[in-house]
């Protein structure tokens, strides 16, 4: 039998070698970034999340000392962005702007193309929670959400709500309203949240869910009122306005989207933590929570565990809605 030996000059090489290696990683991580950081967003340029990425991303600029760089890529309700990103490196050098619809509610609307958005992307850092609220023309009838439900009541499949389109949180809110009434009404899609509010300014139709930013543009103008807000409790930026349960309408009814940044599935946790520790300061500056308040935006700081926790029972409450009425996008 050969006797291998090996001095205790090599022995000592070959440890500080091994440590150098399982040290690089770590290293790699802790000076991130070291060149631009691209975050792809579904979101159009000028809506409220596209306004508040580019207010993050340049703090997240001046903090990194790299350029972050936002890229639109709106259309398919999310699949073009999925398309743009789903293959890149999971680096860190690729996030993603998704919304709580399209990390639980499109693979559900979307059956065939097999694609589970929560097994493609990482969860890596929460930003913020939206409300929606139940708007109306300024001149409807209705004073309240509980007159709204009593006219839906007493003409079934006649009063009619908007939406940005099938599957939109506009519509699945309007699904969970009919559920927790005992109502049925009429939805009308529409291309997009202006198209819809402007419909409603009409009196096209009787009533639509949007948010104070979607929204803000009619409502200042005197063509909408609101109803209530479909959250457990008031908003700070309008103490008066009531929750829908306190309006009259189901106790039990809450419709609102949060909205993380993602990466490909695969990012390391050392690096995924990091970024998520730089999001939460940036989120913190007087700048962003300025502009989240104008938004009525509310900050949510969530652990990739807990977003993932959260995207599991809002995808359960929609999926029931969309078996009830067998929603489908294919």
């Amino acid at each position: 039998m050969t006797r291998f030996t090996i001095s205790r000059r090599a022995a000592l090489a070959l440890l500080a070698a091994t440590a150098a290696c399982a040290a690089a990683p770590a290293l790699a991580q802790s000076d991130f970034p070291t060149k631009p950081v691209n975050i792809f967003t579904p979101f159009p340029p000028g809506s409220g999340p596209d306004a508040l990425l580019r207010a993050i991303t340049d703090k997240l600029s001046t903090l990194w000392k790299q350029p972050v760089l936002v890229q639109n890529r709106p259309g398919a309700g999310g699949f073009v962005v999925f398309e743009a990103t789903r293959r890149q490196p999971a680096d860190g050098y690729t996030l993603v702007q998704l919304d709580s619809e399209q990390l639980v509610a499109l693979p559900l609307l979307y059956k065939s193309r097999n694609f589970q958005t929560l097994q493609v992307y990482d969860p890596v850092a929460s930003l913020y929670n939206t409300p929606f609220i139940v708007t109306v023309p300024v001149n409807s009838p209705w004073k309240n959400v509980g007159d709204l439900v009593s006219a839906a009541k007493a003409q079934p499949g006649k009063v009619n709500y908007g939406s940005w389109g099938i599957g939109s949180p506009g519509h699945l809110g309007g699904e969970q309203l009919e559920l927790g009434s005992g109502i049925e009404m009429q939805h009308i899609p529409f291309k997009d949240s202006g198209q819809m509010f402007t419909a409603l300014a009409g009196n096209e139709i009787a009533w639509a869910l949007g948010t104070i930013p979607s929204s803000q543009g009619v409502y200042k103008a005197g063509k909408v009122r609101y109803l209530g807000v479909a959250s457990p409790k008031r908003i700070p930026q309008m103490p008066d306005l009531p929750t829908v349960a306190e309006a009259g309408g189901p106790k039990d009814f809450a419709q609102s989207s949060f909205v993380v940044l993602a990466a490909p599935h695969g990012i390391a946790p050392a690096l995924r933590s990091k970024i998520a520790q730089d999001v939460a300061k940036v989120m913190q500056d007087a700048d962003i929570k300025a502009r989240m308040d104008t938004f009525a935006f509310e900050y949510i700081n969530w652990s990739p565990d807990e977003i993932a926790r959260q995207a599991r029972g809002k995808g359960q409450m929609y999926g029931k809605l969309i078996e009830r009425k067998n929603i489908t996008l294919d």
